[in-house]
């Protein structure tokens, strides 16, 4: 039988996330955009499926998150952000920055790019207000034909808040960096994700995602010109 490196790839991250101790959480999204934007988002999986691991440790810290898309026929596409982090001294806010950006799709792959930077860190006395600013230099790479690589910038802000004794989660973060457009123009590319949990349990929560962008979604309509798009899901999170 023919397998598919997809699923095994899914599956392979999925046991790796739920034999581990490290927190993490699993988020299962129904995506809106293909009934808000019959045309412009024809092609928009309605389901998402989100790995997302943090972990701290002497040295600094990493993070990746993995979006699974899926239709009703099939496993569309894989795409993952990997980070670490160094600190710059054990009290220090201010920490050195990595990150990988890239995955795979059922027609081909996402262009790859690499990140390096600078990023500042903090947090209140009980974690339940914490936020991170990183400017980085952004390297495209060259991942099908159609794509070249180039160089460019990033700067991203992520926060997390927790309100009524950790029942409410507001969380999320902003990029802008220097996009490209099919004719090799430049463009300032934003993409924006906030979540709202309500946390039935230190294992369960229920809430929404709104996708807020900008010269970032394929336009599949031919005769449109909108660049801005607004993508909100109904939600479900298991936390590990």
């Amino acid at each position: 039988m023919k397998q598919n490196p997809f699923l095994i790839t899914l599956f392979t991250l999925l046991f790796s996330a739920l034999t581990t101790t490290n927190a993490q959480n699993i988020q299962v999204h129904y995506d809106f955009g293909r009934n808000i934007y019959t045309g412009a988002e024809a092609s928009r999986s309605k389901v998402t499926i989100t790995l997302e691991q943090f972990k701290a440790d002497n040295l600094g810290q990493w993070y990746y998150f993995v979006d699974a898309d899926l239709s009703s026929r099939f496993f569309e596409s894989a795409y993952t952000e990997i980070s670490r982090e160094f600190k710059f001294g054990k009290q220090s806010p201010f920490s050195a920055h990595i990150e990988y950006n890239g995955g795979l799709s059922r027609n081909g792959s996402f262009q790859q790019a690499g990140l390096v930077g600078a990023a500042w860190n903090g947090h209140n006395s009980d974690f339940s207000k914490t936020y991170s600013v990183q400017l980085m230099y952004k390297q495209y790479f060259k991942s099908y034909d159609t794509t070249r690589s180039y160089a460019s910038a990033q700067l991203t802000g992520v926060w997390g808040l927790h309100f009524l004794n950790r029942k409410l989660t507001f969380s999320g973060f902003i990029d802008f960096w220097r996009g490209e457009k099919a004719n090799g123009h430049g463009c300032l590319v934003i993409l924006s994700e906030p979540q709202l949990w309500y946390n039935f349990t230190k294992h369960f929560s229920l809430g929404t995602e709104w996708e807020f962008s900008n010269n970032f979604v394929y336009n599949s309509d031919p005769n449109s010109t909108q660049t801005f798009f607004w993508n909100p899901t109904l939600a479900v999170k298991f936390n590990l």
